[in-house]
């Protein structure tokens, strides 16, 4: 795989979405990512929802959207951020094993394993030949990953220089929003044209079939979170034979010597 276009010469506008139609859309694919959890939290599956890319280029965003309509109990947001003490000298990958989701669980990661050819690379956090060397070692995580029967969905949220500008100013000028600003923020900023290098770089090495690369223009909120949410859902569903679950003999036996309920009796369901 690997045919990418550059980053910067893709196409980042979408029209207008009429905000009724993008609540609904919304809420059928939230609707549909809950049951694809529950089929998941009844047969043991396994997801990894990886989430990177620009500064204020929606991430946060979508993965509210994503959690939201959850069961909560078996989804881990992991906010990926430098190495902790304890993580670092180790390999850059042990943290990441350590957040892997247990079975019936998904995970989504803010930032990922992908650090290494990005912000280490261009930061110069680690040497030349380590980073270089990434590429194969996440390709063969991910290898991992996905021969075990885990689902790995790669998101890249890509967002123009001028709407990035932008969205930064606002956080700027909203102080509720100063705490999603560092000052690493403008460093990472001021060299975008090296980051544009690294991201196509990766996207070029690390795109492989068991785990394709999905970019998302994010220029456009709505659009970009509709998208993201299809991905996910089209990603995961495959091979998935959602059905509805059957309620438990017990449990309709419990019902009717409390409430008088029955399946069949759908007008004393609605009145109750």
């Amino acid at each position: 795989m690997g045919n990418w276009p550059k980053l910067d010469k893709m196409e980042l506008t979408d029209g207008p979405i009429d905000k009724k139609n993008y609540e609904e859309e919304l809420a059928r694919l939230q609707h549909r990512l809950l049951d694809l959890q529950v089929h998941h939290v009844r047969t043991g599956g396994r997801v990894i929802i990886s989430i990177d890319g620009w500064d204020a280029a929606g991430k946060g965003g979508l993965i509210e959207r994503l959690v939201s309509g959850l069961e909560p109990k078996s989804v881990q947001v992991w906010r990926i951020g430098a190495p902790t003490p304890e993580e670092q000298g180790r390999h850059y990958l042990w943290r990441f094993w350590d957040r892997l989701p247990a079975p019936g669980n998904w995970a989504i990661f803010d930032r990922t394993w992908y650090g290494r050819v990005l912000v280490e690379r261009i930061e110069g956090f680690c040497s030349k030949d380590a980073w270089k060397r990434a590429y194969r070692e996440i390709n063969e995580f991910e290898r991992q990953l996905t021969d075990d029967g885990v689902h790995v969905v790669k998101l890249l949220m890509h967002v123009s220089e001028k709407e990035q500008k932008k969205r930064m100013i606002e956080r700027l000028e909203d102080p509720h929003k100063h705490y999603k600003i560092g000052v690493e923020d403008f460093r990472n900023i001021a060299k975008r044209k090296q980051y544009l290098e690294a991201y196509d770089d990766m996207l070029e090495r690390t795109d492989t079939d068991y785990a394709p690369w999905h970019v998302i223009a994010t220029d456009h909120k709505a659009h970009a979170r509709l998208k993201g949410l299809r991905i996910v859902a089209e990603h995961v569903g495959k091979g998935a034979d959602v059905v509805p679950q059957p309620l438990d003999p017990k449990i309709i036996e419990a019902a009717d010597k409390l409430w008088g309920w029955k399946p069949d009796d759908k007008k004393n369901n609605k009145q109750h």
